[in-house]
């Protein structure tokens, strides 16, 4: 104890820092509300400060007065096939023939029928999504499970042009001041602006073209197995000996190859533990005859 006084004695700064970080840990769940309301960051290029500044604030304003709305649709499957990797291709070139294109796929134990799994991801036209979803139902064996989600972006469509059109004015504005300014100082600064803007318009228009994007080609992810316990849901029957049985069986050829491995593994290695052995069985003998 009196070693960490003296230790505060000489360390008052410290000592004081670290009370005020154990306090702020301990007491920061009952910090009045207004302190919650605002965070530090990086305020956009051009203004050159960091400071105080409330948090971008989720949700947009409704448009209920538009009346072609923006959805985005994905949807996911769950099929149980006889062959994983041929019904992958498949799929793959249905979708190019329906204009669309593969995201990402992969197939675990392709060279093993009865255990493979795999997956693909891939977009499709929208206008189409129906006769695509018909299709991938048609090359199963059986549907397990089927998803379709759609999520309206309308109103942060509508917002981001509201936001693009005043950035737009506001670019404007300021191209004007930077033909009649004369100081170089401010020419600076209002170069600076319209490069904060110009990046602000950019960032809005990448996210209304993705928007725009997404909405033309729905997403579809489709998980294929053999096995219909290996799919991604949840079985109606919890309990199913044919299912066991095929279990058991597999975990028993799985045994038997890590078995094999390694009697392999003993074999390759006898050169180094026989000779050591054998050594080590001569010398126990010629102690056991010293000490008798």
């Amino acid at each position: 104890m009196q070693k960490i006084i003296g230790w505060i004695k000489q360390n008052k700064l410290a000592a004081f820092l670290l009370v005020l970080v154990i306090g702020y840990l301990l007491f920061k769940n009952f910090l009045p509300p207004i302190y919650r309301l605002f965070s530090f960051r990086q305020i956009p290029s051009g203004q050159g400060l960091v400071g105080i500044i409330p948090p971008p604030q989720p949700g947009y304003a409704p448009a209920p007065e538009v009346e072609d709305r923006l959805v985005i649709q994905e949807s996911t499957l769950s099929l149980l096939v006889k062959k994983v990797t041929e019904t992958q291709k498949a799929i793959n070139e249905k979708v190019k023939q329906l204009g669309g294109y593969m995201v990402n796929s992969s197939v675990t134990h392709p060279e093993e029928t009865e255990t493979a799994t795999g997956s693909i991801t891939v977009r499709v036209p929208q206008e189409r999504l129906d006769e695509a979803l018909d299709y991938f139902r048609n090359v199963a064996v059986k549907v397990v499970s089927e998803n379709l989600v759609g999520r309206d972006v309308t109103d942060e469509y509508v917002d981001i042009e509201a936001r693009l059109a005043t950035l737009l004015k506001t670019k404007v504005k300021f191209e004007e001041i930077l033909e009649k300014a004369e100081k170089v100082d401010d020419i600076l600064r209002v170069q600076r602006e319209l490069v904060s803007l110009q990046t602000q318009i950019d960032n809005l228009k990448g996210r209304q073209n993705y928007l725009e994007k997404s909405a033309q080609m729905s997403k579809v992810t489709v998980y294929l197995a053999t096995d219909e316990l290996s799919l991604p849901y949840a079985p109606s029957l919890a309990w199913r000996p044919q299912v066991v049985f095929k279990r058991a069986v597999r975990s028993l050829v799985s045994t038997a190859r890590k078995l094999g491995t390694t009697l392999i593994w003993l074999g390759v290695y006898a050169v180094i533990w026989v000779p050591i052995s054998v050594v080590w069985l001569v010398l126990r003998r010629r102690k056991k005859k010293l000490a008798s």
